[in-house]
């Protein structure tokens, strides 16, 4: 089979403990179409696997969705709630960062809470904070409610998704298929997010978004009864809260020191200083834990592993360029343009096209070509995607001269997410499934708060020149992916990572 060396063979237990259990292969539930009940201490799910994919899959949809959709909800909110374009920006980077600093927390604790409870309870704090948004009256309320309620919820329910599939399709390319509808559903909902909530913006109002993703989230709780966890909880699993919070603190005043550049430099310079010797601290006490012989937040195994560190660089990357050109280009169209919330969200169809057509190729893909080539590839489209960008909406001033560039953006992302995530999570025995997912969604979502807030921040700055500042976004965002091109072409050809032990390689 191509790329074996990326995942776990038929023959790989799904849990390595003192006692052996003879766990059924995934060839068997592709016969059976189910996993059998036994005596087993290790539950084994019943249900179809088809049926357990497609609440992960929404539940990846619904996430990326809330992270583009309010782009084109710019104008409206800010109108609606009395704030700035900066305001806007703020609430809709703090809702990536708060996921970013809590997916490592978060996927700690599936071990000790278990994959389903975390996923169950994710869901019902998102669905809490949809809900406070929706009737938010002011820009603190909206915070509250999507940055932080819906930010915790997502770094509690997205990891489960990504460990979950990583148990439940053992070999490379069951896995290939179903890391491609998931990274997939996931590209598609935050392509999707500016169009659909434009449509439901200009039909009804801004706050019906957010009823919209209730709704989903409520549909996702019900589908997910018959999801079984393979694995029972360990509540004596140990839990790191120093860790958990250093890493958090950190992550966020970083970002928020990146925010807070146009307005006073001297803040910013004070925030990101912080964040890094909060980051730094983090790692000092992750190495005193290590050597005391407890269990910290995030073992140092996972970063002596080169290919899953190259890869993680590459997944950063993919969801900056993602959420960095979405929030760029919409706020172009509505403050610079005048476009409204549909019109904008029309022309992000031609991304989610690209999105969707080579993600559902991804099986197809994996197969015909390495994990190495595929990244690279997509890097090398996108990069083509932000040149067409700059060069035919400064020749043509209609609106769709930025569907060519958006469409090359989303092939190229749409061929490249799902290699990444696939060679990361692979890269791992089952027992460090959770520290790994939640480092995986860590870093992308990081990627994703760092977009809007890097490229969000060169634009708004320069509103005042909008062209130029257009351009300027633009470039930066090049020059970012091009150093995740670098990081693809340091990966081994062909991007295998054989599972051992400790991880490393």
């Amino acid at each position: 089979m191509r790329g074996q060396g990326h995942g776990f063979d038929s023959s790989t237990p799904l849990c390595t403990t003192a006692v052996d259990h003879d766990v059924q292969s995934f060839g068997d539930v592709l016969r059976d179409g189910k996993y059998e009940m036994t005596d087993n201490p290790v539950a084994r799910p019943s249900a179809p696997i088809r049926r357990m994919l497609l609440p992960l899959a929404l539940a990846q949809f619904i996430c990326s969705f809330a992270g583009s959709n309010m782009n084109v909800m710019i104008n409206d909110i800010s109108v609606d709630l009395d704030t700035t374009v900066q305001g806007v920006q703020t609430a809709i980077t703090v809702f990536l960062l708060v996921m970013a600093a809590f997916m490592i927390p978060g996927g700690k604790l599936t071990d000790r809470w278990g994959r389903k409870r975390c996923f169950v309870a994710g869901l019902i704090l998102y669905g809490v904070g949809a809900l406070l948004s929706a009737a938010a009256p002011g820009l603190g309320i909206l915070i509250l409610g999507n940055s932080i309620f819906e930010g915790i919820g997502t770094a509690l329910l997205i990891p489960p998704v990504y460990i979950l599939t990583t148990m439940l399709f053992t070999d490379m390319k069951s896995r290939a298929r179903a890391f491609g509808v998931i990274t997939g559903m996931g590209g598609i909902g935050a392509a999707a997010g500016p169009l659909i909530g434009g449509l439901i913006t200009t039909a009804i109002d801004w706050r019906a978004a957010f009823v919209f993703q209730a709704l989903i989230v409520a549909a996702i709780v019900v589908l997910s009864r018959g999801l079984e966890d393979p694995l029972p909880p360990d509540p004596t699993t140990p839990f790191d809260g120093v860790g958990a919070v250093l890493s958090a603190a950190g992550l966020v005043c970083i970002v928020m020191g990146i925010l807070q550049a146009d307005n006073a430099l001297s803040v910013s310079t004070t925030l990101i200083g912080i964040g890094i010797l909060l980051v730094v601290g983090f790692f000092l006490h992750v190495r005193r834990f290590e050597r005391a012989g407890r269990v910290p937040l995030l073992s140092t195994d996972l970063f002596r592993n080169r290919t899953s560190n190259l890869a993680l660089v590459t997944q950063n990357i993919q969801w900056l360029l993602l959420m960095g050109v979405a929030f760029v280009v919409s706020a172009f169209l509505q403050v610079v343009r005048g476009y409204n919330a549909i019109e904008t969200g029309v022309i992000f169809t031609a991304a989610t096209a690209g999105i969707l057509g080579s993600s559902l190729l991804a099986e197809r893909l994996a197969a015909r070509h390495s994990q190495r080539a595929l990244i690279m590839s997509g890097f090398v489209v996108t990069l083509a995607g932000i040149v067409v960008l700059l060069l035919l909406v400064r020749a043509w001033t209609s609106a769709w001269a930025f569907a060519p560039g958006l469409l090359l953006i989303g092939v190229g992302l749409g061929a490249m997410l799902t290699p990444s995530v696939n060679v990361v999570q692979s890269a791992f025995p089952e027992e460090q499934q959770g520290e790994i997912s939640g480092l995986s969604r860590c870093v992308s979502n990081l990627g994703s708060s760092l977009g809007t807030a890097v490229a969000g921040t060169v634009l708004v700055v320069g509103l005042a020149t909008p062209n130029r500042s257009y351009a300027a976004a633009m470039i930066v965002l090049a020059c970012i992916g091009l150093v995740g091109l670098v990081a693809s072409a340091l990966l081994p050809a062909t991007s295998s990572a054989t599972p051992s032990a400790s991880g490393a390689q």
